[in-house]
């Protein structure tokens, strides 16, 4: 499978994991404790395997091509399963196309997107 065929398939099971779950997702708790992942190599993975594509650079989703990824994504473990078995429209991405270690630095790469500023904060919306 191509690097670009990759990268689409990611994609989508990130799309249709956030739609399965919410369409705003909320910080869950879970059993399952989130692996340890680096935030940077995470943006720079989730560029290579063109996430943004779909989900835009900083995760934010758009109606026409993707749901809002981040900030606070959905619980890794959901977040897992669904790129792992996606029920939607997003292509499966095995562990041989992403690994492990891969999808946890994407994970840590979306907690650390920064929370948009509030409506009212910005001069135009008022």
């Amino acid at each position: 499978m191509t690097r670009s065929l990759s990268a689409l398939v990611l994609i989508v099971a990130l799309t249709s994991a956030a739609r399965a779950v919410t369409q705003t997702p909320s910080p869950q708790r879970s059993a399952t404790p989130v692996p340890a992942g680096n935030a940077a190599e995470g943006r720079k993975l989730y560029v290579s395997y063109g996430c943004y594509q779909c989900h835009g650079y900083e995760g934010q989703g758009s109606s026409a091509t993707g749901p809002r990824l981040g900030p606070r994504p959905i619980a890794f473990a959901a977040f897992s399963r669904y790129v792992r078995q996606p029920t939607g429209q997003m292509p499966l991405y095995t562990a041989k196309v992403v690994s492990d270690a891969d999808l946890a630095n994407i994970y840590a790469f979306l907690q650390a997107l920064p929370a948009p500023a509030p409506a009212q904060s910005i001069p135009l919306l008022r």
